[in-house]
């Protein structure tokens, strides 16, 4: 009983920091960008740029999260297999999640640290303006590769 619930909040806040770092980059990439762009014009970059900055915490907070909930659950929840096959999809699945998610971790890292470095050095317009295509064409592959992530979940919660 105990272990059911505590299965449960674990696996509750998991999924509201998985969504929580997803949403929050569909709504940076999908809302607020482009309207932005569109009230502000030239001054968009400002109100992008610190609004980015304040949700790179939360992000950090969402992995750090994700990590220790998702340690937990793994240790919690060894599947109790009908069929041998079955068990080994749901490892399979697990695996390419996991790898799906570092890269997402990794990208997170390489952006805020290598790529924001960049961006704040580079004195040449065109190879700034370059950099941070490259870096908000970053944040699309994570948000792409998070919904496959959490497909994934969904898919492996029904083996």
């Amino acid at each position: 009983m105990i272990m059911d619930i505590l299965n449960t909040l674990l696996y509750w806040v998991h999924t509201i920091a998985s969504v929580y770092w997803i949403g929050g980059i569909a709504f940076i990439l999908l809302i607020l960008i482009p309207k932005a762009k569109q009230i502000l014009g030239k001054e968009a970059g400002k109100l992008i740029g610190a609004t980015s900055k304040t949700f790179k915490l939360h992000v950090n907070i969402s992995i750090f999260i994700l990590v220790v909930t998702g340690i937990a659950l793994s240790m919690i929840n060894e599947p109790v297999p009908v069929q041998i096959e079955q068990s080994d999809n749901w490892k399979i699945l697990l695996i390419i999640k996991h790898i799906l998610v570092a890269i997402m971790i990794f990208i997170h890292i390489y952006r805020n640290t290598i790529l924001s470095k960049r961006i704040v050095k580079e004195n040449e317009i065109s190879k700034k303006s370059s950099i941070q295509k490259f870096s908000l064409n970053l944040v699309k592959v994570v948000l792409i590769l998070g919904l496959i992530v959490l497909l994934l979940s969904i898919i492996a919660s029904k083996l």
